[in-house]
């Protein structure tokens, strides 16, 4: 019975997805730091251009990739992600016809 409940409850549900966002997340960091750090940062050192100081593969990979990362976490966790409550439903319902 009680593994039935598992199955069924919602929580799970929006756990799984939430879940899923955050590998999404978590790929979408690793790509876009792969991509510049190899993508920019494969030529020799002589030919490397400048932003700021930093090579360009470390000012678009590092820098601004923290960047962007953090404002696609606060969207996500502003719009995409929601509370669910973390009390056992049916020790509540047990409780309150008792």
């Amino acid at each position: 019975m009680k593994d039935n409940h598992f199955n069924e409850d919602w929580r799970f549900k929006v756990a799984n997805r939430e879940a899923i966002v955050g590998c999404i997340l978590a790929a979408i960091n690793i790509l876009w730091w792969f991509g510049f750090a190899y993508g920019l940062g494969s030529k020799p050192p002589e030919e490397y251009t400048y932003v700021l100081g930093f090579p360009a593969w470390f000012f678009w990979s590092c820098i601004v990739g923290y960047v962007v990362m953090v404002v696609l976490v606060f969207i996500v966790v502003k719009f995409v992600l929601k509370e669910v409550p973390l009390d056992d439903e049916v020790e509540d319902e047990e409780e309150d016809s008792a």
